[in-house]
């Protein structure tokens, strides 16, 4: 009678691929918990009394308190805050993107004397800290008259964020064909035509992640709203809820509620363009 061997086991490599999967998922997991964990429970203190948050400030709310979004917007102005906001991100997101497309396709497509310096110097203004500068910028911007203007503001983000979107777009015009632009160049078409008409068309996604950058880093802002903003009805919506915090120290619930108030707006932006930004964003050839 012959006896069979049987051999051990081995794990497959399918199975060595789904525990190696598992371990990711969880380290995903964690790491999703470690960046919601605090906007949950900002919102669920949001929805608690002045006790309840004194008791059980990391639990559920136990009797959901939903007129304190009511009060916050009432009490900290928030509308008019969300209203400067929007006018800022608009006009900061637009003046950005015509700037930066104008000077990344000088960049990429036309012989630019010094054009390798000026990338450089790109860099180099990127990674400045604006505090370096705010002290003359106060003084330039009150001899000029936009101290206190939601323009003088803009022109800011203007000049903080043309950088980077210029360097992003840049990047991503690099990588476009240039057949495109021969055909366009030899029907006649113009550098302003082949730009408008070609280009920009083909670059609208980078152009579009540029927007959301200015956009988003023009709404969250604080140091540089604070310094030259002072009216109440021009503050935007970062430094009306700065100004709402100082006055009610002692109720959290509201400054929670008008915490949640401001950034329900962009966490909505985001989900729906999101997308369009990672797809944008990874396009442009600046990841890493």
């Amino acid at each position: 009678m012959t006896t069979v061997k049987i051999a051990p086991t081995l794990r497959t490599p399918r199975e060595k691929l789904s525990a190696g999967r598992y371990a990711t998922y969880a380290v995903l997991l964690l790491l999703a918990l470690f960046a919601v964990g605090p906007m949950l429970l900002f919102a669920f203190n949001s929805l608690k009394t002045r006790s309840g948050i004194a008791s059980n400030p990391l639990g559920l709310p136990t009797n959901p308190q939903w007129h304190n979004f009511v009060d916050a917007w009432q009490q900290a102005n928030m509308g008019v805050g969300l209203r400067n906001s929007a006018v800022i991100v608009i006009a900061t997101a637009l003046g950005v993107c015509v700037i930066a497309s104008c000077a990344a396709y000088a960049l990429s497509r036309l012989r630019v004397p010094g054009s390798n310096g000026f990338i450089y110097y790109l860099l180099v203004t990127t990674a400045l800290p604006i505090q370096l500068f705010l002290v003359p910028l106060f003084y330039m911007w009150t001899n000029l008259g936009l101290y206190d203007s939601l323009f003088g503001l803009i022109v800011i983000y203007w000049a903080i964020f043309s950088p980077f979107a210029t360097l992003l777009i840049r990047s991503f015009m690099v990588g476009l064909p240039k057949e495109y632009e021969e055909a366009a160049r030899l029907d006649g078409a113009g550098e302003w035509r082949v730009f408008t008409r070609v280009v920009l068309p083909m670059a609208w996604p980078g152009i579009l992640t540029a927007a959301l950058v200015a956009g988003l880093g023009a709404y969250n802002e604080f140091l540089l709203a604070v310094t030259f903003i002072q009216s109440s009805d021009k503050m935007p919506v970062s430094t009306a809820l700065f100004s709402f915090q100082s006055g009610y120290t002692q109720d959290y619930t509201l400054i929670s509620a008008g915490g949640m108030i401001m950034v329900i707006p962009v966490l909505i932006a985001f989900l729906l363009l999101q997308r369009r930004f990672i797809d944008g964003y990874t396009s442009s050839g600046m990841t890493g």
